[in-house]
């Protein structure tokens, strides 16, 4: 028997075949394009669809017997379908700034701390409710045609086998879903004037959604009798790709952003949470929560760093067959702090401050100050944001005393110990960098009978590499030029 993962982001998919061991077997990718433009910001739903089809049958003819396959995908985009699951528009992405006036008139009609208590989501104009407001005022012709609104992975599987349906950690992303009774809001739907039947019925995470259409099974080569499963939020599919399934354990999703992801073993305060603009997202395991603190910036900020300013080394290193990261890494000098403060909001600020206009800055340099050094500061303060974070997490009741790390930046064995010594905790590098389609595949070889629970899937598919512990001589360093890194948001921001 065979399982598998696809995992919808934003530019591209990827799915993810595995054995009955939980043994990876194979990958395919595809990418789509996103149409970034002057007042708006999209990705093309038909084409995100074809994408996953070519994807399904370049695997499928390596592996016709998958038995089951688990979707998850990036949240807030959303897109107007016909009955038939056919997308009517495009889908516009968190990042597109349409819908901020609607989020603004809705909030002031419910009001924050009501839109909070129900939604556990501080307003904000990336969520689908804003947008779909927009959409129904300004091309009303295309909202009178829809019969359905899709998020990515609900459309997704109403294209492989005929679903209505969507997981709750999903529909969170909405801000039209209610925490407490796990159902749609009828109080803000019928404030922002949208139609509640659009919306698909809300599941647990791991709901088989049904088998293959035939025609699917036809054009791809998959069994017809492949089931497809409904994963969660693709932040939660990847702490269950980490084995986080309690308040114990967090995760640190180290790729292009970075993001700490903690669990609660019961819902959290939403007015606490909602202070340091935290999410409560329901998280796969029944009466468990996640929520997502992150930077923009994370691995994406080094990568823009070498690609603007370090072209000599990377040259370098493709002659000595490194990654330019690897060569930068192997030019350190000293583990000590470099002193040099860089605020990593290239992209803007998330958690705590949810403040796109915020800029990066670079303090502390001087005519000694190098490229490898300047590519040092940058992963400190990726790291020392991430710190911040933390902080600001304590008072809304976490408990987790290590963490879990997957994606590409657990492989730097440098900065998986920065992290560990920065915040104090022990930090375990994974083996597999895309979690969330192993946690997509963990919870469908559960729902095919392939793992008893979550603890036999998690034994057989969670494969730690390296664990690191924080040394209290350099965490005393660290804190030392955190104490000054705490403050420069407040320093920089009026400037920018």
């Amino acid at each position: 028997m065979k399982i598998a993962g696809l995992d919808i982001g934003s530019t591209g998919c990827k799915f993810v075949v595995f054995d009955g061991a939980g043994n990876y077997l194979g990958k395919a990718y595809r990418d789509y394009p996103v149409r970034r433009k002057v007042g708006g910001h999209e990705v093309d739903a038909a084409a995100l669809i074809e994408g996953i089809f070519e994807a399904l049958t370049e695997l499928a003819a390596q592996h016709p017997d998958i038995a089951g396959i688990g979707i998850t995908s990036f949240g807030e985009s959303f897109v107007l379908t016909d009955e038939r699951g056919e997308p009517l528009h495009d889908a516009m992405l968190y990042t597109d700034p349409r819908g901020a006036e609607e989020c603004r008139e809705l909030t002031e009609k419910l009001g924050a701390d009501r839109i909070i208590s129900i939604t556990g989501l501080k307003p904000h104009e990336m969520y689908s409710i804003g947008k779909l407001m927009w959409l129904k005022r300004r091309r009303p012709e295309v909202y009178a045609r829809a019969k359905h609104v899709c998020l990515m992975a609900d459309l997704a599987a109403m294209r492989l086998c005929g679903s209505s349906l969507i997981d709750y950690s999903l529909a969170t992303r909405t801000m039209a879903f209610d925490i407490n009774t796990l159902s749609w809001s009828r109080e803000i739907l019928t404030a922002a004037d949208i139609d509640e039947s659009l919306f698909d019925r809300p599941v647990p995470a791991g709901t088989v959604a049904g088998k293959v259409l035939p025609e699917v099974a036809r054009r791809t080569g998959i069994d017809p009798e492949c089931r497809i499963i409904l994963a969660p939020h693709d932040q939660v599919a990847a702490a269950v790709g980490a084995g986080a399934f309690d308040g114990s354990v967090a995760v640190d999703g180290a790729g292009t952003v970075q993001c700490l992801t903690p669990i609660y073993d019961s819902l959290p305060d939403a007015r606490v949470m909602s202070r340091g603009n935290f999410c409560i997202v329901p998280h796969a395991v029944p009466g468990k929560y996640a929520t997502y603190a992150f930077s923009y910036s994370g691995g994406g900020l080094m990568q823009w760093y070498v690609d603007n300013y370090a072209k000599k080394e990377a040259e370098l290193a493709a002659a000595e067959g490194l990654t330019v990261h690897k060569y930068l890494e192997r030019q350190f000098r000293s583990e000590d702090p470099t002193g040099i403060l860089v605020l990593p909001h290239i992209s803007g600020a998330a958690t705590p401050y949810m403040d796109i206009g915020s800029r990066g800055a670079f303090v502390g340099i001087t005519a000694d100050t190098g490229v490898t050094e300047l590519y040092r500061a940058c992963m400190e303060g990726v790291v020392y944001e991430m710190r911040l974070n933390y902080d600001a997490l304590k008072p809304t009741g976490v408990r987790f005393t290590k963490l879990n790390a997957t994606g590409g930046g657990a492989k730097s064995r440098i900065w998986m110990q920065m992290k560990a010594d920065v915040l104090g905790l022990p930090i375990t590098a994974l083996e597999t960098a895309d979690a969330g389609t192993v946690g997509a595949a963990m919870l469908t070889g559960i729902a095919v009978g392939q793992f008893p629970d979550l603890a036999a899937a998690a034994k057989a598919m969670v494969r730690e590499r390296e664990t690191y512990y924080p040394r209290a001589a350099m965490h005393a360093k660290y804190m030392e030029v955190y104490e000054r890194y705490r403050k420069l948001y407040e320093a920089v921001r009026p400037l920018v």
